[in-house]
């Protein structure tokens, strides 16, 4: 390779672009394997109904994991949720910034002295929302079907049959075949995709528009260990304001997702997204909507801290390359 060739790659390497894809994604990967347990946690606890087998709060039901299925158990789901994140952040990430510096004409250096008003961080991180979603959806899907197909759902255990529960459990790619083969092909794929979808959009601009006011007020002349600090602070609090916000779309989302999961196992009946908040409201009452909200700020409020400062870390090194 000459150097002319070299040059090329490293401008390639270091674009704006690549810098938001590479800094994205390892920012997701490294946030979820933080608080993979109460991923876990969180979506066991919206998906099972009147049976109650994870009763003893967010942390006993970690406990209760370890106890059953140890540490595999405490990480089920979360290396495909890494493959999944991966490009779920950095798809995010890099068209926010094309948002910024294209759609917004934000091409000021340094970019930090001149700022987005707030409508247009709100649309760009609907925008990131939205394609994040399109392109790792059946990712999702298959996550959340590895997550509960061992767990204690006694309601589940009894409808399958002590059997099917003894056998091994299927594998990703055996599990996007199945879906994709018996639950209508790439429609399967994409089962839950409008409640998906109507959750994530406003939590990713939520998060991104929160982040960003607040960053604002982060003083230009601060130490940037206090800025680290800061950073990882306003990370925590834009990602506990967007989800709590949007939570009972979130809930949706899974419960979406598992509907035609063994013959509708879990027992839920729903038409469509209305039909489902209507269900929820008279069989679960308001506190249904919340079901696993605890234990999903347990995962949320940390792990979009933790991807804020590994973004804006990893995006520092790349950029002064």
């Amino acid at each position: 390779m000459n150097n002319l060739e070299a040059n090329r790659w490293r401008q390639f390497l270091f674009s704006q672009t690549s810098v938001a894809f590479w800094a994205g994604g390892l920012a997701g990967a490294v946030s979820r394997t933080v608080v993979s347990p109460f991923e876990r946690v969180k979506i066991l606890l919206q998906v099972q109904s009147s049976t109650q087998a994870y009763n003893q709060g967010i942390f006993g039901a970690v406990k209760q994991i370890y106890v059953e299925e140890g540490v595999p158990g405490l990480l089920r789901g979360n290396g495909l949720n890494c493959v999944r994140i991966f490009p779920y952040s950095a798809v995010q990430f890099v068209v926010y910034e094309f948002c910024k510096r294209q759609w917004f004409e934000l091409r000021s250096s340094p970019p930090e002295q001149k700022q987005l008003y707030g409508w247009q961080r709100l649309m760009s991180g609907a925008l990131c929302g939205f394609c994040s979603v399109l392109a790792t959806y059946p990712l999702d899907l298959v996550r959340t079907r590895l997550s509960i197909q061992t767990a204690n759902l006694s309601r589940l255990k009894k409808m399958q049959g002590t059997e099917a529960v003894k056998e091994k459990p299927p594998g990703v790619w055996q599990l996007l075949v199945r879906t994709y083969t018996q639950e209508g092909g790439v429609a399967g794929l994409y089962r839950g995709f409008w409640p998906t979808s109507i959750g994530v959009v406003p939590y990713v601009a939520l998060n991104f528009t929160v982040y960003e006011q607040l960053r604002e007020f982060i003083p230009s002349s601060i130490d940037p260990a206090w800025a680290s600090l800061y950073k990882l602070s306003i990370g925590a609090v834009s990602g506990g304001v967007a989800q709590t916000m949007t939570y009972p779309f979130d809930l949706l989302r899974r419960r979406f997702q598992v509907l035609a999961m063994s013959q509708n196992a879990l027992g839920y009946r729903y038409t469509g997204v209305f039909d489902a908040l209507r269900t929820i409201g008279r069989t679960e009452g308001f506190k249904g909507y919340y079901k696993g909200l605890t234990a999903n700020l347990f995962k949320v409020v940390p792990s979009t801290a933790v991807s804020w400062i590994v973004y804006e870390t990893v995006k520092d090194m790349m950029s002064h390359h």
